[in-house]
């Protein structure tokens, strides 16, 4: 193979790869938002209910499973809590702005 046979193939590798990339990105963030869909609602409950916006324990167990499933897929499991906490951290925001809206201003 010539150089410029073996730029043009690491080229199209390169774009190939990238444009798989691409497409898990997006699954990512499609999964990301039926996720927080999903945490709303949560939200919602536990203000109609009094509910604390956060819950340690189920926290402390997701972040069990989620390294667990992390180790299994060869992930990272550090990688996998830090995200996981990241994630936890804006849900929690938006519980705290869910209850104050439902609490209403005179709360």
């Amino acid at each position: 193979m010539t150089t410029s046979n073996t730029d043009a193939y690491v080229t199209a590798e390169l774009n190939r790869l990238r444009e798989s990339i691409d497409n898990i990105d997006a699954a990512v963030v499609h999964m990301l938002a039926e996720r927080f869909k999903a945490t709303q609602q949560v939200g919602h409950l536990k203000a109609e209910h009094h509910l604390p916006p956060a819950d340690p324990a189920r926290e402390a167990r997701q972040i069990t499973r989620l390294r667990q499933l992390a180790e299994s897929a060869r992930l990272d499991p550090a990688f996998a809590e830090k995200l996981l906490n990241f994630i936890v951290a804006e849900v929690i925001r938006h519980h705290e702005r869910i209850a104050e809206e439902t609490a209403g201003p005179d709360a």
